[in-house]
């Protein structure tokens, strides 16, 4: 959206009823999932309660995406279909729970939204009350099966808002649900890769590298597949469903592009993430890539020197975001975004998608790539 534009009366996600009717069908999980957790023993409570804290927050932003799909493909609020859309965002919610418990565990990262990540939390828990065993390892196992229960929770909200679906539309949407949790499963491997092999020896095969994790990883279950389950639902044809990776992919990636930028240079007020959070996580993005090509010799060994360093203080983080910007990486990855920005949204007009789903799919799109968190 354009500077000068005028605020929206409303977020996409707040018009027609979605983010409370998806944070109802959530809700509606967490009272089942507490009461068959109580039938199992009451010391599985934490478990509940540490779902309940991670769904609270989010900007709900991949049930927006399959919604609005949903309606720029011609659903329609009366239509019976309307469940189904809520439902499937409930799903991808509660998908991407889980891939939160589990990235911050492979991370090693210390906060979430502003409070402890699981895995830290669960071990303060275990050494407060002075058990035996590492507290460490519990707090990595307690997040691994946090994820677990929302991966099956995501696959009992998916099934249940098929129900009643013709056969084609179902069949179709679940494939779809289902080959999106085999790529990211696969893009988290390949990030785990990544960090492994060696860096900065070859930039090419680095960036390639990069933005290969991104696309699976990341860009198509935010928004690619969230575009493509919402057309599904709305019975779309095999051309439109073909259409949707044309924006939807590019959308995904310049999503992620801003998401590496923030993780550097975002305020830990709006991101809930410390400052340079990324630096000290080591992680090996294209804004890291970009600034090794153009980087001089001392800057780049205090570029390899300093990353993935747990302890960097922010006067460091400070000199190392001074040096993405020196190197003009911070302005490339900008234009990245950029020229990603206007292929997606040239796809789009191509698309010549229902009002007044795709142009809240276009503001979503606006909003994903031009966010401060």
């Amino acid at each position: 959206m354009p500077a000068d534009a005028p605020a929206p009366a409303s977020l996409p996600v707040d018009r027609e009823h979605l983010r409370p009717d998806v944070d109802a069908a959530l809700s509606a999980f967490l009272d089942a999932q507490r009461a068959q957790l109580a039938t199992i023993g009451e010391d599985a409570a934490p478990l509940a309660q540490a779902t309940a804290d991670l769904l609270t927050g989010g900007k709900r932003l991949r049930a927006a995406f399959c919604y609005w799909s949903w309606r720029a493909h011609g659903g329609q609020v009366d239509d019976g279909r309307r469940r189904a859309a809520v439902r499937t965002g409930a799903a991808l919610e509660l998908f991407q729970a889980a891939a939160l418990f589990h990235d911050d565990v492979m991370d090693n990262s210390d906060t979430r939204r502003g409070r402890p990540a699981a895995h830290r939390a669960f071990a303060a828990r275990h050494r407060d009350a002075a058990w035996s065993g590492s507290d460490v390892q519990y707090g990595s196992s307690a997040a691994i099966l946090l994820g677990d229960l929302c991966l099956i929770g995501s696959q009992a909200e998916i099934r249940g808002a098929l129900v009643g679906l013709p056969e084609d539309v179902a069949l179709r949407t679940r494939t779809l649900f289902d080959d999106m949790q085999t790529e990211v499963t696969v893009g988290q491997y390949l990030d785990v890769l990544a960090q492994a092999v060696p860096w900065g020896e070859d930039l090419d095969a680095d960036e390639a590298r990069a933005r290969a994790v991104i696309r699976s990883k990341s860009a198509r279950y935010s928004v690619e597949h969230p575009l493509a389950l919402g057309a599904a639902l709305a019975g779309a044809s095999a051309d439109r469903l073909a259409a949707v990776p044309t924006y939807g992919l590019p959308i995904g990636e310049a999503f992620q592009l801003r998401d590496d930028l923030l993780g550097v240079f975002g305020d830990p007020s709006t991101t809930g993430k410390p400052a340079g959070d990324d630096l000290r996580e080591g992680k090996r993005t294209v804004l890291v890539s970009r600034a090794l090509r153009t980087a001089t010799p001392a800057q780049r060994e205090l570029l390899l020197g300093a990353l993935g360093d747990p302890g960097l203080d922010l006067d460091t983080v400070d000199t190392l975001r001074g040096l993405l910007i020196e190197t003009g990486a911070v302005a490339a990855v900008e234009g990245l975004i950029d020229e990603l920005s206007e292929q997606a949204f040239a796809a789009l007009d191509a698309a010549d998608l229902a009002s007044p789903g795709a142009e809240v799919v276009a503001e979503l799109a606006r909003a994903a790539v031009q966010r401060t968190a």
